[in-house]
């Protein structure tokens, strides 16, 4: 079994963050995996995005909000 850690981008509204994860992988089966924590942590920062909550998301990941460019 190995780990590598990744950065996943999670996108709610106006906002993205990017979340620190581990990736486990293994020899067998459907590798890569998150464990569990790594999973609710991405649900529980998609959530705060959805809510409004930048304070809960910011101590979970990098949050940035997003702005439209004109063409």
């Amino acid at each position: 079994m190995m780990q590598k850690t990744y950065t996943k981008i999670v996108h709610e509204g106006d906002f993205a963050a990017e979340v620190e994860v581990d990736l486990i992988y293994t020899e067998g089966g459907w590798s890569p995996y998150l464990s569990l924590n790594d999973a609710q942590k991405l649900d529980e920062v998609r959530l705060a995005l959805r809510y409004g909550d930048l304070r809960k998301a910011g101590a979970l990941a990098r949050v940035f909000q997003l702005i439209p460019v004109a063409a």
